[in-house]
């Protein structure tokens, strides 16, 4: 019989339920579904956890004609899970879950940290929370290495967000190589108000290399004066991004 056969049928020998089991060896039932579905195995802990509960020896708990490969599969894979026992509304405070090999490890908590987490506080390959940091970035503040998608502030290679900044920016405020947005700051900004950098397209364009209805050369115009004109031609234009604008060396 099977790794999964084996947890499956000892499980419902000793009474337990899938959320029970999960509950004394600390993982979330979905991991014990997924055990029991074979789509993923338990590491060497959490055999020696799930042995103990079980009232079965290791050997007794996997098969021994896959045993060997059992051990080799383990040597090759590495997988650690937390869940805190505090919950709010049925959410974990901190759920991690992490690995290598044996499919996606996703954590949901308050706190979530995994390949793929989901949480106010988000750290993984995929974050997805009101502040998440990771490869791919989703949520309030987020930062990434690749894409950050955030509704106040991201940041990352690719970033979009009402304030981003990023090798490639998009948004309302924006600074990055090339930038996007209503007001853009970067190598290239391209604007719909102001634009400012080497290259400058926009309404207003501040930079060396200038296109727009009002163009102004950097170096032949004041840091007072283009600050006096944004707020001019846009005067609902936040003090510290007319500023910010006015005073960026390009």
């Amino acid at each position: 019989m099977s790794l999964n056969e084996n947890i499956l049928n000892l499980r419902k020998k000793n009474g337990l339920s899938q959320e029970k089991l999960a509950e004394q060896i600390d993982v979330t039932r979905q991991t014990i579904s997924n055990w029991e579905l074979g789509e993923t195995s338990p590491n060497p802990e959490q055999l020696k956890l799930l042995s103990k509960t079980l009232n079965v020896s290791i050997d007794e708990l996997v098969d021994n004609t896959n045993f060997m490969n059992s051990k080799e599969k383990v040597n090759y894979s590495y997988n650690y899970e937390y869940v805190s026992k505090t919950k709010i509304n049925g959410i974990p405070l901190v759920h991690i879950n992490l690995g290598l090999g044996n499919g996606v490890r996703k954590a949901k908590g308050i706190i979530a940290i995994g390949n793929v987490a989901r949480g106010i506080i988000a750290i993984g390959g995929i974050a997805m929370g009101l502040l998440s940091l990771g490869a791919i970035s989703i949520g309030l503040i987020s930062i990434g290495g690749l894409v950050a998608l955030g509704l106040l502030l991201s940041i990352a290679g690719i970033s979009i967000g009402s304030m981003a900044i990023g090798g490639i920016a998009i948004g309302l405020f924006t600074i990055g190589g090339l930038s996007i947005g209503i007001y853009s700051i970067g190598g290239m900004a391209i604007a719909k108000n102001v634009a400012c950098g080497d290259h400058s397209y926009g309404y207003i364009a501040i930079g060396n290399y200038v296109n727009g209805t009002i163009e102004l050369i950097k170096n032949e115009v004041s840091s007072v004066e283009i600050k006096n004109i944004i707020l001019e031609h846009f005067p609902n234009t936040w003090n510290i991004i007319a500023s910010i604008l006015s005073n960026i060396k390009v």
